[in-house]
């Protein structure tokens, strides 16, 4: 469709890519422009990677990930990598040589998100130039902006892992849809490897990645490059990977991160994948057999060595999944959700199946070649779609992955209405095709559907899940002596940040015993909840009445020790301490 985008805009591509990047880097920063000033980490995790870059730069252990302000003496186990740290670190480093160590972390959580955000654009725009038209990418960055899912994780103040790793799952993709092999293997097993060294949130996609390459050769011969350097990048850049960035506890047979039983995977799928290209047999059904055989002997040696990372990877105990799991939103399906969220979230992804269905009915039409590279990344794509209905947690892959495919379909149809002559047609077709295809009518129609008023309930959740981790809020409990809090596991985080005090739990797996105790002591009686706090040797008790998690205490429990704080009717073991008449928080010291 030649009249869609002037034809510089394909000559150059980047400096378009380059400038949209620019551009949305100022809408994020202004976006969030409040939030950088006061600090505002809304995430669990953001406070905690800000809490974990601080303890490096004060000199804990490049290999030791422990978070000693939680759990004290002993610390959390947190899984994460030392990777996501660097760019953080880094920005903090140099703002230091021009601001306050308070203004250099405001830079460095504003402009650290936005980073990854790059060469995710120019990722995108690859697979677009491929399988759609050398002119379509323009679409790309606009169904983009109707992707808030994958947005989100950009945005200033969001400083967690999922940034980089949905820049790494574009590039994976990028690889699979490139047509010189060599350089498609290279793109794919390197960002794997990446995306491991960081965490196994991918690790789905990136194993269908993988089989997708060997399928590709099963059809095709000529493929082996692909699968050989594949092979080589992924196993020798996931060795690198773990030399550099495994913390001391992931060198352990640890199942939920890159530890020596993801590794001794990678190297030996990898070292497989070299030795079928080496092989390559002529006849097609002869190498599907060796893939087999390989994909046998790779699943074996995992269930083997490693059967006790048969299951959820997590590893929490029962318990800790009734009391804390199964109530973390993001794991619950998109059904179990507002249907204002199921309708933002699933609008692109169902949209782009059909845009799938037409890229590979074309494709497999002329071009054997595009149509493998086609439905290597359309089932990619289809299949975070259906994680959908099992955690919600995949919008933001399932909303990039879909980005391509609602690009093909409204580059499809557009020429339809373009050529009519009727101009109201033609202009109407358009936009009409542009606003579907895209994904953008679902996310716009919403905001024309009144809301529902949120009933006085609804509105105390709200008011304390914002106010409450709040630096206004949070400055009172930062001025006490310094010592242990018992708080929400969800609230922990954001005390240990922004205070100087340690706090016993957070929401991260490893530390399921201290969950247990925290959620158990909320939701027992006064005498058990002593127990457990004494244990623990807490030097305070705070709450957040009406966040979100202590309604969770007041459903299992609202006779329960949460209950009673938040009645008023705490044990003589507490002694309250005042607070300004307006924070929402409470908070008691213990009396031993």
């Amino acid at each position: 469709m030649d009249t869609a985008t002037p034809h510089w805009a394909n000559r150059h591509w980047l400096r378009v890519v380059l400038v949209m990047w620019l551009l949305a880097c100022a809408w994020m920063v202004y976006n969030r422009w409040t939030g950088i000033q006061i600090f505002q980490l809304v995430d669990t995790d953001d406070n905690m990677r800000m809490s974990q870059v601080r303890a490096w730069l004060a000199g804990q252990g490049w290999f030791d990930l422990r978070q000693y302000k939680l759990d004290p003496p002993f610390g959390a186990n947190i899984h994460w990598s030392r990777f996501v740290d660097l760019p953080l670190a880094g920005l903090i480093t140099v703002a230091k040589l021009f601001t306050s160590g308070a203004n250099a972390e405001r830079f460095a959580v504003a402009a650290a998100p936005l980073l990854p955000y790059l060469p995710l654009l120019i990722a995108l725009t690859l697979v677009v130039r491929r399988l759609v038209d050398a002119e379509a990418y323009p679409l790309a960055l606009v169904a983009l902006f109707f992707a808030s899912g994958t947005n989100g994780m950009f945005m200033p103040t969001r400083i967690d892992h999922h940034g980089w790793q949905l820049a790494m799952l574009a590039i994976a993709v990028a690889g699979l849809a490139d047509p010189r092999v060599r350089r498609g293997g290279l793109a794919t097993g390197l960002a794997t490897a990446v995306s491991l060294s960081i965490g196994l949130e991918m690790l789905i996609y990136l194993a269908l990645a993988a089989a997708a390459q060997v399928l590709m050769w099963v059809d095709d011969r000529g493929q082996r490059l692909r699968i050989a350097t594949y092979g080589a990048s992924v196993a020798g850049g996931t060795a690198l990977g773990f030399l550099l960035f495994a913390s001391t506890a992931n060198r352990t047979p640890v199942c939920d991160a890159l530890s020596p039983v993801w590794l001794s995977d990678a190297v030996l799928g990898g070292a497989l994948l070299v030795l079928l290209a080496w092989r390559s047999p002529a006849g097609w059904r002869s190498r599907l057999g060796l893939a087999a055989l390989a994909g046998l002997s790779v699943a074996a040696w995992h269930a083997l060595a490693w059967p006790d990372c048969l299951s959820r990877l997590e590893g929490v105990s029962p318990e800790v999944e009734r009391l804390w799991l199964s109530n973390v939103r993001e794991a619950k399906p998109i059904y179990q959700h507002d249907w204002r969220i199921g309708v933002a979230v699933l609008t692109l992804p169902i949209v782009a199946v059909a845009g799938w269905a037409l890229l590979v009915w074309r494709a497999g039409r002329s071009d054997r070649d595009l149509l493998r590279r086609t439905l290597s990344v359309a089932v990619i794509a289809v299949t975070a779609l259906a994680l959908l209905f099992w955690q919600t947690r995949a919008s933001p892959a399932a909303q990039l992955l879909a980005v391509t495919g609602a690009v093909g379909l409204a580059w499809m149809l557009m020429p339809i209405f373009w050529r009519s002559k009727n101009p109201v047609l033609s202009i109407a077709g358009v936009v009409a095709t542009v606003l579907i295809g895209l994904g953008a009518a679902g996310p716009l129609a919403i905001g024309f559907i009144p809301k529902k008023a949120p009933t006085e309930r609804e509105k105390r959740i709200n008011r304390a899940n914002a106010s409450c981790p709040s630096l206004l809020a949070m400055r009172p409990i930062a001025q006490l002596p310094k010592g242990t809090v018992f708080t929400f596991v969800d609230l922990a985080p954001r005390l240990i940040t922004v205070t100087r005090h340690n706090s016993i739990a957070g929401p991260y797996h490893r530390n399921g015993p201290a969950i247990a105790d925290v959620m158990k002591a909320f939701r027992g009686s006064a005498d058990e909840a002593r127990a457990i706090i004494t244990q623990r040797r807490a030097d305070y008790v705070l709450i957040c009445p009406s966040m979100s998690q202590a309604t969770i205490f007041m459903a299992a429990a609202p006779k329960g020790f949460y209950g009673q704080l938040e009645s008023g009717q705490a044990p003589a073991w507490l002694q309250p301490i005042a607070l300004p008449k307006d924070n929402p928080l409470k908070i008691w010291r213990v009396v031993r």
